[in-house]
């Protein structure tokens, strides 16, 4: 995959983050880190806005774990 199409993939995957359920956001997580790991592998720079968004997403995936815990 190009860097133009590494970009553009984080691009819609934001965009699909941003309407998705909760369960949704969760799930595209991986997803979003993934690409935006392959950007900065090759050495392009990654947006503020995805790395806060991811931030954001990882944050939540720990939420939901403990979430689900029994107390």
């Amino acid at each position: 995959m190009t860097t133009e199409n590494l970009s553009v993939t984080a691009d819609l995957l934001a965009k699909q983050i941003a309407v998705a359920s909760s369960s949704g956001r969760l799930k595209l997580q991986p997803k979003l880190s993934r690409v935006l790991e392959k950007l900065a592998a090759e050495g392009q720079p990654v947006p503020g806005r995805l790395r806060r968004l991811d931030a954001v997403l990882i944050d939540e995936v720990i939420e939901a774990r403990f979430d689900n815990m029994p107390v």
